[in-house]
């Protein structure tokens, strides 16, 4: 099956006459590991622009998380978004710790949200601001208190863990921990093991 897919995938390149038509070529990406996707979007234009689609993402997302087309959208601050940022979301929600139901994919969602705001290049939000987003979001879900601040301490140690090593990053671990008038997660407010010593090249020498 492999062999004949790649048969239709060569024809298909070299022989534009010969192009399968779009479904079935969703049908063979999917079955490709997603990590080589950018070699397949790279091959001609007509390729790259099928891995732009909405479609195509929400083929592999079907196939990944069978169950994730059951689901329907939560209430909370936080969005689902669309195919690609849920096949994204879920991705790492599995890395994070697998919950096996919807809030998995929420983990996932508030891990992208969190990282995308912190990354900002201006000013991020308030350290605070976004712990009680992330609050609120799993409070909306059915969550208690307490098991959201769990659930949020988790997500900011894997975000930070996950931030780029450079001096924005640098500065924005310096502005958490000198910051005092609000309220800090678990991963300010105590040391943990796993953090590194601060690269020299941070700090300019």
């Amino acid at each position: 099956m492999a062999e004949e897919s790649n048969k239709a995938l060569l024809l298909s390149v070299h022989c534009p006459s010969a192009r399968l038509p779009d479904h079935l070529l969703i049908k063979i990406f999917i079955r490709v590991p997603i990590v080589e996707w950018g070699q397949l979007a790279s091959v001609n234009k007509y390729w790259a622009d099928m891995f732009r689609q909405d479609c195509l993402w929400h083929a592999a997302l079907i196939r990944c998380f069978p169950l994730a087309g059951n689901g329907e959208r939560w209430p909370g601050p936080i969005p689902r978004g669309m195919s690609k940022r849920r096949l994204i979301a879920l991705c790492m929600s599995k890395c994070i710790f697998p919950l096996g139901d919807e809030l998995s994919e929420i983990v996932g969602h508030t891990y992208l949200f969190l990282k995308e705001q912190l990354e900002i290049s201006t000013l991020p939000p308030s350290p605070g601001i976004l712990h009680g987003t992330i609050i609120d979001q799993f409070i909306a879900c059915g969550k208690s208190r307490d098991r959201a601040h769990d659930l949020a301490s988790v997500i900011w140690l894997v975000v930070i863990e996950n931030l780029d090593e450079n001096h924005q990053t640098f500065l924005l671990l310096k502005r958490l921990a000198l910051e005092d008038d609000v309220f800090l997660p678990y991963p300010y407010s105590r040391s943990f093991k796993k953090f590194q010593p601060i690269p020299a090249t941070w700090l300019g020498y």
